[in-house]
């Protein structure tokens, strides 16, 4: 019995497993928050471009 206990105290794949996910969430937090922040100042670039295009006069 002692030697199961000894054994399951030693053990870390457990929490390697959970390691492995905080990062994977870190990752994709970051990933999502580039990716909004991106997706911000590019609808506002396309914007400004489409307006600049509709108030430009033919000659």
């Amino acid at each position: 019995m002692t030697k199961l206990v000894s054994r399951f105290l030693k053990d870390e794949s457990g929490a390697t497993a959970i390691e492995y996910g905080l990062i994977a969430a870190l990752i994709s937090v970051a990933l999502i928050t580039g990716a909004s922040t991106l997706g911000g100042k590019l609808n506002t670039m396309f914007s400004n471009l489409g307006n600049t295009i509709a108030n430009k006069t033919p000659n």
